[in-house]
């Protein structure tokens, strides 16, 4: 009887607290069809730009499932390189045929050189194209390429973790219900908590670029203020969307509810797996993810050895996330005031 009892008194807890039902049932499910449409979407191709070669050959790469364009001279096709829009250039140099990898993904690099022997094979060919490296070269490893990724999103998931719960306690503990009691305004209560919390986000961002390059030793081409500066303006992002979920949230449990709603689907669209290869309506769904614009300005930044005119706008996108998180932040704290 006793047994009975408390386990009727614990499926009751259940069912009166929905968002742990939801978790329970939905968020697997949730999380398993995002992997799904990740995972089993369209072909990837890689892109390569052809200048002065025969039709015959463009002909065995297309044959063998290249995106092949062909340009008219080397500086459209070195343009087109700069910007990404390519994967490689084959191109023939005084009869000579030289290949250039863009080399910022390494598995995009193995696909072109497969593809490449491949269409040789086939052709016939015997004459093997100097390869070189736009970014990157021959002897950077996989971590070097999704390590930038990982920085921004390691920064981000602990960030909001930490404020989440942070500020659940300054709420549960009575203090923030003291605080909401004087003068003080929201907006000075939201500014004074962020910067608080952004002393240790900003230790966080520090110390993560330190080590990250100086003793795990990633390919760093570019300018590691910036990449700091991304850092920080991540976790400034997660710490404005983890206060501000936490106010919905009345348990430390119910803070980790919030990690398959919001940071799972945040890894699938990072860039840890070729946004290419989904379909192109849930490539969209990148656009309202802040860690897309992080990761993409670290690895422009890391591995492509951008300045800041390149990303920008990813700076830009980041600080306007941050900014309406905490002007949402100041309009929450209305529940919480007692009028």
């Amino acid at each position: 009887m006793r047994i009975r009892a408390l386990a009727i008194r614990i499926v009751k807890q259940f069912l009166r607290d929905k968002r742990t039902l939801a978790l329970l049932f939905l968020a697997p499910l949730l999380v398993l069809s995002l992997m799904k449409l990740v995972f089993d979407g369209q072909a990837v191709s890689p892109a390569i730009g052809m200048v002065g070669l025969p039709a015959a050959v463009t002909e065995k790469f297309e044959q063998l499932n290249a995106d092949i364009t062909i340009y008219n001279s080397a500086d459209d096709a070195q343009a087109a390189i700069q910007a990404g829009e390519l994967d490689a250039i084959l191109q023939l140099k005084g009869g000579t045929p030289e290949l250039m990898l863009e080399g910022s993904d390494p598995s995009i690099n193995r696909a072109v050189l497969l593809l490449l022997q491949n269409a040789l094979q086939t052709s016939g060919g015997s004459a093997a194209p100097a390869i070189s490296y736009l970014h990157g070269g021959p002897d950077m490893a996989a971590f070097d390429s999704f390590g930038p990724v990982l920085i921004g999103f390691f920064s981000f998931f602990f960030v909001f973790l930490l404020a989440g719960v942070s500020f659940l306690r300054e709420r549960t503990s009575g203090t923030l219900e003291r605080l909401l009691a004087t003068p003080i305004r929201r907006s000075e209560i939201v500014a004074g908590y962020l910067a608080g919390f952004g002393i240790f986000t900003l230790l966080q961002a520090s110390l993560i670029a330190w080590y990250s390059v100086d003793v795990l030793g990633l390919y760093m081409a570019g300018n590691i203020g910036y990449m700091l500066i991304i850092n920080l303006l991540l976790s400034l992002t997660a710490l404005t969307l983890g206060t501000l979920l936490s106010s919905f949230a009345s348990s430390e449990f119910q803070i980790i509810q919030f990690i398959p709603i919001v940071i799972v689907p945040q890894a699938f669209f990072s860039g840890l797996f070729n946004l290419d290869a989904m379909n192109p309506w849930l490539q969209k769904l990148s656009l309202v993810m802040p860690l897309y614009y992080g990761a993409d300005a670290m690895k422009g930044i890391m591995i492509r050895g951008e300045s800041w005119g390149d990303f920008q706008v990813d700076v830009y996108v980041l600080a306007g996330f941050s900014l309406l998180f905490a002007l949402l932040n100041v309009l929450a704290l209305k529940k919480h005031r007692r009028m």
